[in-house]
């Protein structure tokens, strides 16, 4: 039989910071010779109906996903759902909810951007995101992408470690998010989330399972809330990413077996948004065969 190779994490451009279409991913997976796949946009599964019927007809088995934004004890955190029923309309309330409030967070950080003395307009941004599925919402990528565009900033101290040859220059655009759009940071707009709670029981009423994304980033310099989490009803936990290196899948895949969870890999491929990101890397230690049987275990019925 011939070996799997699994990606259960990326995202289309009906998550607010991707790039391709889902036929597009169904594509370049079977070019990765990805066999178990799943497209998991940002709070929102209308992906779902173009990349699973893609993905059947190139022989690539399919999982409906999610990735959803929430809370748990005020620290913002994302849940994988796979194998949900993503006609559920409480995914569709979920998105509608998410992007009013983005609506309002992105006019907030536009000022915020203009405090640090950035020259950008409303017009700049709407421009910007006049091809995005999410036209009114605009990322901290987004203000990344424009301002390391032009040239009036080439010299910018700012900008400088997202260069080419600057120490956060691998991936420039989610990098100047991290460090000044995220929760904490000095552009950071608040949107309020679900809770954690909320979204497990969502997703377990869709018939799917929920599984903690990446929480080698979500959880950094917070791993005392990684047990409390995982005793709240979680189904896994996203041992193996892009952003984990082998301590930390060892780590967390060890976590797993110690709750009685299942471990899922996902390399969290966006496009130009994360571009040291490819398709298939998931940095995983141990036979994806083991994965893919205990996916089998869960989602039997999965083409």
């Amino acid at each position: 039989m011939a070996k799997e190779i699994i990606d259960l994490h990326m995202h289309s451009y009906y998550s607010d910071d991707g790039e391709y279409t889902p036929t597009t991913l169904v594509q370049k997976c079977k070019e990765c010779g990805i066999t178990i796949m799943s497209i998991t946009d940002h709070n929102c599964v209308r992906a779902v109906s173009e990349g699973q019927p893609a993905a059947k007809d190139t022989g690539i088995r399919f999982l409906p996903g999610i990735e959803i934004d929430c809370t748990f004890q005020d620290v913002n955190l994302h849940v994988l759902g796979y194998g949900i029923d993503y006609t559920n309309d409480d995914f569709y309330l979920l998105e509608k909810n998410i992007q009013e409030q983005q609506k309002q967070a992105s006019r907030q950080m536009l000022l915020f951007t203009q405090k640090l003395g950035f020259h950008i307009t409303e017009n700049d941004m709407v421009e910007l995101a006049e091809n995005n599925y999410w036209k009114d919402c605009w990322t901290g990528e987004m203000f990344a992408e424009l301002l390391l565009a032009r040239p009036e900033y080439n010299d910018h101290p700012l900008l400088s470690p997202y260069r080419s040859d600057g120490a956060r220059g691998d991936n420039p655009y989610v990098n100047f998010y991290w460090d000044y759009y995220s929760q904490g940071k000095v552009c950071y707009a608040k949107i309020i989330y679900p809770s954690l709670m909320q979204i497990i029981k969502i997703i377990h009423n869709s018939g799917g399972i929920a599984v903690l994304a990446h929480p080698g980033i979500n959880l950094q310099n917070r791993h005392e809330l990684l047990h409390p989490i995982l005793k709240t009803g979680l189904d896994g936990i996203e041992s193996f990413s892009s952003y984990h290196d082998a301590p930390a899948a060892e780590y967390f895949l060890n976590k797993c077996r110690e709750f009685h969870l299942l471990p899922t890999c996902g390399s969290d491929f966006h496009g130009k948004t994360k571009p040291a990101i490819r398709i298939g890397q998931i940095n995983c230690t141990i036979d994806t065969e083991e994965i893919a049987t205990l996916l089998n275990s869960y989602f039997p019925q999965v083409n």
